[in-house]
């Protein structure tokens, strides 16, 4: 009887040993499946939260339009310059010629859209600048679907942040996060109206943070310190807010990265830390004010470090300094390694410059630098930087006869194209196919560095000499390694 059941036991063990991982991992699944659910309850609780503050934001610029006049045939159009017909007909008919050469001038309307969030509930609303530049008429569409006019407060195209407002109040409006202890890993959501689709929510990650020279070859971006991220953001979604999972606005989404014009998985949104900085200037003066010292510098590798006899150390290195700049003043040099900013270490050349710039000017900073291998501290009181005044008007027309856009050159697009030794200039960022630069050789990535033998510091100089010229300029440009003379003869 013994020897029957032992079989019969042991069958029995095998059983529940086997049936054992089916047993225990079946709460396992539920934990996983309750884990997803809770997620997702998550998301939902930030986007009821979120969405009544987010608008959909549509624009309208007006804009003079020339066509040519192709009303009439004229049968002696051939004979125009014919000294025969002129000296028979008189001025009269070189006149009638003109005339009916001359373009016609019709007025479009030029229409975009993009995102915004409410901040406060009287109805003052933070977008991209490139959302709202140049625009006629703005319109807020609210998630009710209710319309309301709205009016641009102030802008600034140095950071592509705008404050628009709309005259309500009792609105809706955001939290207002603190980017800087946002993590690489960490969820967050964008909510925006991509494509028109309104109140589109997505989700992912932060994939890095402090991102910067970046081209854009709509705006120039001279502030950088993008929050690079993987949720969804297309046309539509600039302006409207990345959120971590507490509901708080950690950023303003306002670019992606492709090579289609859709999403690949690549978007940057301007920390809030940042854009919270220009708000209240916006508010309160309408512009912005930044704190300014004069140098130009870039990040210091090990190599560079050793050979300045500061090996070990990180920091920026400065390679120019502007001339009667509070940098000047305060005795600082070319070669100097700067590794501390008020006993705070620096980072890289970007976070050091976009410190300073939120600095008000007339305080003072100390800079710890290292020179001739020895540390030393520099107190420097800083001004305030020239806001760019190159008018709209003369770049739009500059532009329309050269057929490019050109951009700052900062130390990130120099190393970029590789023009690392080249202290000023512009970088084309798009030339128009079959315009005079074209024709004469000028691609994107050139850089513009002398107009009719004057150089060229920034855009707004080079619109400005442009717009002197007249009909014939003398470039110097470089084109990797290569600098040349290029002559251009604009049609009248």
């Amino acid at each position: 009887m013994r020897s029957k059941k032992v079989p019969i036991i042991g069958f029995t063990i095998a059983v529940i040993f086997l049936l054992a991982p089916i047993c225990s991992a079946e709460p396992d699944k539920k934990a996983d499946i309750e884990t997803l659910r809770s997620t997702g309850e998550v998301f939902a609780d930030i986007a009821a939260k979120v969405s009544p503050a987010v608008v959909f934001v549509s624009v309208e610029q007006e804009y003079t339009q020339k066509i040519p006049d192709m009303r009439y045939f004229d049968p002696f159009e051939q004979f125009q310059n014919d000294e025969f017909f002129q000296r028979f007909f008189g001025p009269q008919f070189r006149q009638r010629q003109q005339q009916q050469q001359q373009p016609r001038e019709r007025k479009q309307i030029r229409r975009g859209q993009g995102s915004g969030f409410i901040v406060s509930a009287d109805g003052y609303i933070l977008t991209n600048n490139h959302v709202v530049r140049d625009a006629s008429k703005i319109t807020v569409k609210m998630s009710d679907d209710k319309e309301l006019q709205a009016r641009i407060i102030g802008t600034d195209p140095a950071t592509d942040i705008a404050v628009i407002k709309v005259d309500a109040n009792d609105l809706p409006a955001v939290e207002l996060g603190d980017s800087d202890t946002l993590k690489v890993g960490q969820w967050v959501l964008a909510i925006g109206n991509p494509f028109g689709l309104s109140h589109t929510v997505t989700a992912g990650i932060v994939s890095a943070k402090g991102r910067s020279g970046l081209m854009f070859v709509d705006a120039e971006l001279e502030y950088q310190d993008f929050i690079q991220t993987d949720a969804a953001i297309n046309f539509g979604n600039s302006g409207g807010p990345l959120i971590n999972i507490d509901g708080k606005v950690v950023g303003i989404n306002s670019a992606i990265y492709s090579q289609s014009g859709g999403y690949i998985g690549i978007g940057f949104a301007i920390p809030v830390n940042m854009a919270k900085y220009i708000y209240g200037q916006l508010l309160a003066e309408g512009k912005v004010t930044r704190g300014y010292i004069g140098v130009y510098g870039e990040d210091v590798s090990d190599e560079m470090a050793e050979m300045l006899s500061a090996k070990g150390h990180k920091g920026v290195v400065v390679n120019n300094i502007v001339e009667g700049s509070p940098a000047e003043k305060a005795q600082l040099q070319t070669g100097d390694i700067i590794i501390k900013k008020d006993g705070g270490k620096i980072e890289n050349w970007d976070s050091f410059r976009n410190e300073v710039a939120r600095i008000p000017p007339g305080e003072k900073i100390k800079l710890t630098v290292v020179r001739d291998g020895k540390e030393k501290d520099v107190e420097i009181e800083l001004a305030a930087r020239e806001p760019t005044t190159a008018s709209a008007d003369v770049k739009d027309e500059s532009a329309q006869k050269l057929g490019i856009t050109v951009q700052n050159l900062t130390p990130e697009i120099a190393k970029q194209f590789g023009y690392k030794d080249d202290k000023t200039g512009v970088i084309v960022t798009d030339v128009e196919a079959d315009s005079p630069l074209a024709d004469a050789g000028i691609v994107s990535g050139t850089l513009i560095m002398e107009v009719n033998r004057q150089k060229v510091k920034d855009a707004d100089e080079f619109w400005n000499l442009i717009q002197k010229a007249g009909n014939s300029i003398l470039l110097y440009v470089r084109q990797g390694e290569y600098a040349r003379y290029i002559a251009v003869k604009l049609a009248q």
